[in-house]
């Protein structure tokens, strides 16, 4: 099935929208759990285009793959209202090198899903 960015960019929500406060996914989850692998910087586009201060869709739940908020002056001071909403949701954050410990609070659907009864984990869409 061909790149479809409405799709993407509707599953990339579905996907962040079910990430629990207190916890974060890497750009690289988001975009394998929305069924597109290695689209990970399409995901990041996709979260820039949300209303930072208006939006439901808790966006500043994901974070790189070393753990950290992605650092970029098109961002306009949203990395700053990142940093502030995950220190509010209670997500330590190291002050030396501005890192999240994934393994502490990185959020994995696929245990959650492996864990139920009769469950198998198949991403709804490959690219």
């Amino acid at each position: 099935m061909p790149f479809q960015r409405s799709q993407f960019t509707a599953q990339v929500y579905e996907v962040v929208a079910a990430i629990p406060p207190g916890r974060v996914a890497t750009y690289q989850q988001v975009a394998r759990w929305a069924g597109y692998p290695g689209y990970a910087r399409h995901v990041g586009h996709a979260l820039y285009q949300l209303t930072t201060h208006t939006t439901p869709i808790p966006w500043h739940r994901v974070i790189n793959s070393q753990g950290k908020i992605s650092q970029n002056p098109h961002r306009q001071g949203s990395d700053i209202i990142q940093y502030q909403r995950l220190q509010r949701e209670g997500i330590p954050i190291t002050h030396i090198d501005q890192k999240i410990d994934l393994a502490t609070v990185g959020w994995d659907p696929e245990s959650l899903l492996l864990e139920l009864p009769g469950f198998t984990y198949a991403p709804s869409q490959t690219p």
